[in-house]
């Protein structure tokens, strides 16, 4: 029989654009410390698994998960590098629950863009070494042709795509983490300046520093630790095509890959109706419309109209994005995934503040790794 698994803990540090005055190893340990407490463990001792979920390429340094067991009380434990996003080390810490041999598993993911003095970069190494990177293409043209791409096959406008911005830097103004509140106008958006075209650079998501811890346990230990377990109903990830000429462009394949396999598991045939709460990519604001699409969330095309007519709004039928997303908290990088959790875990407790969304029972958080890839994870939650 297949175990229950559940959140029991979960904590933050950062959240702000700049942190010199701390290491990310300080901001791994803050939010640990955090986690540990609201789930009353000692990682010493109760915990059987550490997954760190980084990017080597980030980090400066090759094997990153060698610096993470101080900060995490991890020495001489168990410890494992996941390459993605912060769902995909959430996926692998309900496996290891699941085969029996763990019990309590802690998942870290953590950023420090600030760090990085050529972030894009940084990036272009992860595109092809032989077609792509020899062509000098900054990665953000890539969201640029998606964009477009979307936009000409759905039938929905840059004023659209204007709309998510402008909802979710307002939605940021409830959300006190956030460093990217606003009170914008569609034609704020569609003046900024341009970035790679259609994309303005009030589209584009702006990088915090900023770590996130998540305790994992299976059921009877979770039953044990809390009396508000937020049990993972359904857990999925997938991978389009690397390669530019062969992936969908118009459509996020991996979401709506990661998206079944995780309602498949949760025994969830109508999410549109289901689901009470979702946090999903805004990387770049169109990627929030092609989420919701490829999630089943609503019918293709139909994104930008829903967002325009307040249907995700706080107040609206199916609120998208109540955090603010990354458009009005801060992309985190690889933590980005594990920030969507936060949010879902606040709302399905009623520790959302200002922005708690009445009612919820059940939640979505999905996660993409990000430019260049085609590849993102999907998680259900439920109180």
């Amino acid at each position: 029989m297949k175990r229950e698994v559940a959140i029991v803990g979960i904590g933050y540090a950062g959240f702000r654009p700049l942190t010199p005055d701390l290491s990310y190893k300080e901001l791994v340990f803050e939010a640990a410390t955090r986690a540990y407490a609201e789930a009353g463990i000692n990682p010493r001792t109760d915990v059987d698994s550490f997954i760190s979920v980084a990017e080597d390429l980030h980090e400066g340094t090759s094997i990153t998960d060698e610096y993470v067991p101080d900060q995490l009380g991890a020495v001489q434990k168990p410890v494992q590098t996941v390459a993605g996003d912060g769902i995909h080390g959430l996926a692998m810490a309900y496996m290891q629950i699941c085969t029996g041999q763990f019990d309590i598993v802690v998942v870290e993911s953590h950023a420090k863009a600030s760090n990085i003095l050529h972030l894009g970069h940084v990036t272009a190494m992860a595109m092809d070494p032989v077609y792509t990177r020899p062509l000098g293409v900054h990665p953000l043209a890539l969201a640029g042709m998606e964009m477009r791409r979307y936009l000409d096959e759905s039938g929905l406008t840059h004023e659209h795509c204007a709309q998510v911005v402008v909802k979710n830097r307002a939605h940021a103004l409830s959300n006190p983490l956030a460093s990217y509140p606003a009170v914008l106008e569609v034609e704020d958006v569609l003046n900024a300046p341009p970035v790679a075209e259609p994309l303005t650079q009030l589209e584009v998501s702006q990088h915090v520093d900023g770590a996130i811890v998540v305790v994992m346990a299976a059921g009877d230990v979770a039953r044990a630790l809390t009396d508000m377990p937020i049990w993972v109903l359904g857990i999925g990830f997938a991978n389009d095509a690397f390669a530019l000429d062969s992936r969908s462009w118009a459509q996020a394949e991996y979401a709506r890959l990661a998206g079944q396999m995780a309602y498949r598991m949760a025994g969830i045939r109508n999410p549109r109706a289901t689901i009470d709460v979702a946090e999903i990519d805004d990387t770049f604001a169109y990627k929030e419309l092609q989420h919701m699409e490829a999630l089943g969330l609503c019918a293709p095309g139909e994104a930008g109209y829903l967002v325009a007519e307040g249907y995700t709004s706080l107040e609206g039928e199916l609120p998208v994005n109540p955090s603010g997303g990354s458009l009005g908290v801060g992309h985190l990088l690889d933590a980005s995934g594990l920030a969507r959790v936060l949010e879902i875990v606040w709302q399905l407790r009623g520790d959302a503040g200002q922005r708690q969304i009445p009612d919820v029972e059940v939640g979505l958080a999905f996660g993409w790794r990000g430019l260049p890839t085609t590849s993102g994870a999907a998680i259900i939650l439920a109180n």
